[in-house]
C-alpha cells in the first residue's frame, strides 16, 4: 500500500470513528466498582441528585449536589418539566457541557428510588448530553462497597453550556391524545396494579383510570424483589413478554405513570438498555391527563359515585395531615 493509499485509509477510518460517537458512549448502568476509577477523569461529573442534607453528611468525592426536586415541576403537576432557562441555568452551575459524562447517584433506598436517577438521566440526555450513566444501587450500594466518601464540597466552575431541550424522547399531552385516537401507539403503564385498575390515584391526579387501550408493566419488574438495583439480565426477558412494535413499524412505545417517575424507569430500560428505538416519556403522565381543560377519556375509571367519595375522603385527609 503506498503513502496515499494509507493516507486516505487513515483518513477514510478516522472519518468513521467521527460518525460513530456511540462506538464510545458510557455504559448506562454502573456499578460502584466500575464508577470509582473514573472519578479522577476530568470529563466525568457526578451529580448526587440527594436533598443536601444527605450530601452535605457524606457523598462520592468530586461529586456536585442538584437535588431530585429541581429536575421536577410544580406541586400541582411535578412530572411538569422545569422552565428552560431554569434548566439551563442549573447544567451551567453543575459545570456540564455536551462533553461531560454526567453519572447519576440516588439514595439506592428503593425501586422507587431508582426512578428519579432515571428521570434525570432522561433529562440530561434531552439536554445534548450523549456520554450518561447512572450508579446501579445508589449511594446504598456505594457505601456497602465500602469505597471512599467524603464531606468536602466540590469547586467547579460554571460553563456557558445552553442547550436546547431536544423532544425526541418526550411525548405530550396533545401526542398522546392523538395516539390514543389513532391508536398508533404502544402505552405502557408503569404504575402497581392498584392505580391502573382504578382502585386508587395520585393525589394530584383529578380522576382515576388510565389511558385507553394501554397495556399494564408495573415498573417493580427490573428490579430483584428487595432490591434497588436494576436487574439487566432479565431485560430480554421482560421486554419480552411486552407487545413491542416491530422495527419496521415507527410505531413508538409511550410510557407513563403518574407523574413521569415511575415511568422513567421504563423509559430508561426500553430505550437506554434494550435499546428499543423510537422510546418516549409521557412526562405529565396520569397527573396531567386529568388535569385537561376538557376531561379526556380514560379506561378502569370507578363509577361516578366512588369517584366522589374518593374525592371527599382526600379532602378530609388534607386537612388531617
Amino acid at each position: 500500500m503506498g503513502l496515499i493509499e494509507i493516507m486516505q485509509y487513515r483518513a477514510f477510518t478516522l472519518g468513521l470513528l467521527l460518525a460513530t460517537p456511540s462506538v464510545f458512549a458510557a455504559a448506562p448502568l454502573l456499578t460502584p466498582q466500575e464508577l470509582a476509577p473514573l472519578l479522577e477523569q476530568p470529563q466525568v461529573r457526578v451529580i448526587d441528585i440527594r436533598d443536601a442534607q444527605g450530601f452535605a453528611a457524606n457523598h462520592i468525592p468530586n461529586a456536585v449536589n442538584a437535588p431530585y426536586g429541581q429536575w421536577r415541576g410544580p406541586a400541582n403537576n411535578p412530572g411538569d418539566l422545569p422552565a428552560q432557562d431554569k434548566l439551563v441555568a442549573l447544567v451551567q452551575q453543575l459545570g456540564l457541557s455536551a462533553d461531560t459524562h454526567a453519572v447519576v447517584v440516588s439514595t439506592g433506598k428503593d425501586a422507587t428510588d431508582f426512578g428519579a436517577s432515571a428521570r434525570v438521566y432522561w433529562t440530561l440526555k434531552s439536554l445534548g448530553l450523549k456520554e450518561l450513566s447512572i450508579v446501579n444501587g445508589g449511594m446504598q450500594a456505594w457505601e456497602a462497597a465500602k469505597l471512599p466518601l467524603t464531606q468536602t464540597a466540590t469547586v467547579i466552575a460554571p460553563t456557558t453550556f445552553a442547550p436546547t431541550f431536544d423532544s425526541r424522547w418526550l411525548a405530550t399531552r396533545d401526542q398522546v391524545v392523538q395516539h390514543v385516537q389513532k391508536q398508533d401507539a404502544l402505552l405502557l403503564d408503569s404504575r402497581p396494579a392498584a392505580f391502573y385498575n382504578g382502585e386508587t390515584q395520585a393525589p394530584a391526579a383529578k380522576a382515576a383510570g388510565t389511558l385507553p387501550g394501554a397495556q399494564h408493566f408495573d415498573f417493580n419488574q427490573w428490579f430483584t424483589p428487595g432490591s434497588s438495583a436494576f436487574n439487566q439480565a432479565s431485560a430480554a426477558q421482560v421486554t419480552s413478554k411486552i407487545n413491542l412494535p416491530g422495527a419496521t413499524e415507527n410505531k413508538p412505545t409511550v410510557a407513563f405513570c403518574n407523574t413521569g417517575h415511575w415511568a422513567a424507569t421504563e423509559w430508561f430500560a426500553l430505550s437506554e438498555i434494550a435499546g428499543q428505538p423510537n422510546t418516549k416519556l409521557y412526562a405529565g403522565s396520569m397527573v396531567d391527563w386529568t388535569q385537561a381543560p376538557q376531561a379526556l377519556p380514560l379506561e378502569n375509571a370507578p363509577s361516578r359515585g366512588t369517584q366522589l367519595a374518593r374525592s371527599v375522603q382526600n379532602w378530609f385527609k388534607g386537612l388531617v395531615d
